[in-house]
Parts: structure tokens; sequence; C-alpha cells
């Protein structure tokens, strides 16, 4: 959301949903601690598509950054594996740094 500043000077423009310019999908708002992977990265891009799917965003946090999120498939596979086994909300256990 931005700020209510920004708000008073633009009333109504940040009333709606933004939508992708090619695709005309609402857009998500990931976080400003987001760190786009390479345009040819398909594998990184897909683990991202998971992450964003399961409500995963890249907001700061106090402390620095988002905290852990997983960059390969199989580190989500091993979270999915963990979530399923412990009835763990899946986004939750995409977090995790390390599983027991």
């Amino acid at each position: 959301m931005s700020s209510p500043t920004l708000q008073r000077l633009y009333p109504g423009y940040y009333d709606h949903d933004r939508v992708c310019p090619r695709c005309a999908e609402p857009l998500i708002h990931v976080g400003s601690a987001f760190a786009a992977p390479k345009r040819r990265d398909t594998a990184a891009w897909r683990t991202l598509s998971v992450l964003l799917h399961a409500g995963v965003r890249f907001h700061k946090s106090c402390c620095g950054g988002p905290g852990y999120r997983p960059r390969t498939l199989s580190e989500v596979r091993e979270r999915m594996a963990y979530a399923r086994a412990t009835g763990e909300p899946f986004a939750q256990a995409l977090v995790r740094r390390d599983l027991p």
C-alpha cells in the first residue's frame, strides 16, 4: 500500500487493483525485499510461482530482509512433503529455514 500522503495528493489513484500490461491479470505486491531471478532461469521462476501462489511474500522485517525463502524446486518439494506429513500449513513450511 502507498503512503497516506500520496493518497491525499492523488485521490482515487490507489483505490483500484493494478493489472499487468501484457495479460491484464491483477499484479501481486511481493514486497520491497524481492529480487527477481534472471529471465532465463525457468526453475527459479517456477519456485517463485509456488511461493507466491502459497501466499509467501518478500517484505522486510525489523531485522533486515524477509527471512528464509527456498531457492530451488528441491527445497520446495522437501517442504511440501514436510507440510503433508506434519499438517503444518504449506506457506509456513515454505519459510522454515531448517526442517526437523
